[in-house]
């Protein structure tokens, strides 16, 4: 029973270590511009890696201290959490599978286009209420002006392999036919009716396109991009768990065999 019960806690310590990656997925999407402005997945993943960290603390603490009723409640909690993990991990494949770029001629960055992605994404920026919250938090930030200082001559911008919110945000859809004079500054054409984005656009440096629909699609596309790379983290991690669990199992059902062989060998002698 006692190496049953260390074998237990020291899966659980297992179990404690494969928390952090979901911690750190959280933290790291907290960082990022894009999702600090949105606000949507980064607190999930945390408190969930928070959630799966406690969880495991008690398993092993229930392992090494030999505490029934904690090891009982540890696998129907990790049960659960290990379901929602799964469902967290579906969810953002399922919300991130449509969406990319187009190219434009004679440009190495690409456009982005608002209908291209989910409609969950989609309804999470189309509000003027969210809208405005987030349009705020990202023109508050350096992404924009910084291609000033990157990119003096039109042809080096247009050259520059720039990120999906710089593309959206900080100059006007190629299609509109708009004249370079610098990456935020450019002179209008004498039909900009190619789209409503081009009727958006405004050379003021808190303004810009960030209430064009491209900017809501670089968005998205920046998301996307980073929010499957915290899927992966999270899969690898699931697949770890669940792994761990699987074994968690079969050492407390040994443990419990053991037990009941032990109680019943001091019964009959």
């Amino acid at each position: 029973m006692a190496l049953s019960n260390n074998v237990i806690g020291a899966i659980n310590f297992v179990a404690m270590l494969l928390s952090i990656p979901i911690i750190g997925a959280g933290i790291w999407l907290a960082t990022e511009t894009d999702n600090s402005c949105v606000k949507i997945l980064q607190w999930p993943v945390i408190i969930l890696g928070i959630l799966i960290l406690v969880v495991a603390i008690a398993g092993f603490v229930g392992g090494f201290w030999r505490v029934p009723w904690l090891l009982i409640l540890y696998l129907i909690a990790m049960l659960v959490l290990i379901i929602l993990l799964a469902c967290l991990a579906v969810f953002i494949y399922m919300v991130t599978v449509r969406g990319s770029g187009h190219p434009a001629p004679s440009r190495a960055y690409l456009e982005y286009n608002l209908d291209d992605y989910s409609g969950w994404l989609r309804r999470r920026v189309r509000s003027s209420y969210k809208w405005d919250r987030i349009r705020n938090c990202l023109s508050s930030t350096s992404m924009c002006a910084e291609l000033n200082q990157s990119y003096r001559m039109a042809q080096d911008f247009f050259n520059a392999h720039l990120n999906p919110l710089q593309s959206g945000c900080c100059k006007p859809p190629t299609a509109c036919g708009y004249t370079f004079v610098n990456p935020t500054y450019w002179i209008s054409p004498i039909d900009n009716a190619a789209s409503m984005d081009c009727l958006q656009w405004s050379n003021e440096q808190t303004q810009l396109c960030y209430a064009c629909d491209s900017c809501k699609g670089g968005l998205l596309a920046n998301l996307k991009k980073e929010w499957r790379r915290a899927d992966i983290i999270l899969i690898i991690t699931l697949v770890g768990l669940i792994s761990v669990y699987l074994i968690g199992c079969c050492a407390f059902r040994n443990a419990k065999t053991e037990d009941l062989f032990r109680k019943y060998k001091q019964g009959y002698t």
